[in-house]
């Protein structure tokens, strides 16, 4: 009870042979070659333009942040000097 049987199985398989056929598939997987074939030749004619140009892609005008920027300002009061530690007891 509750397991799957072979008739689940071959009644799953042939509901989706039914809404996909059997061609689909095969056809499917060539439209994604096709895509794929399409984006690496775009990405190849854009270096081919960039080199031709002979241009660099541009630099940002904003410093790259990090962590460290993120912290609040420096002060006078916070670039002073250390305390020592305490001893305790």
């Amino acid at each position: 009870m509750g397991g799957a049987s072979i008739w689940h199985g071959i009644v799953v398989r042939l509901i989706v042979m039914l809404l996909v056929g059997r061609g689909k598939i095969p056809e499917m997987m060539g439209d994604v070659a096709k895509g794929i074939k399409a984006f690496k030749k775009g990405m190849t004619e854009e270096e081919a333009e960039a080199a031709a140009a002979g241009t660099t892609p541009a630099a940002p005008t904003e410093p790259v942040r990090t962590i460290d920027h993120q912290s609040a300002p420096t002060t006078a009061a916070a670039t002073a000097a250390p305390v020592p530690e305490r001893k305790v007891g």
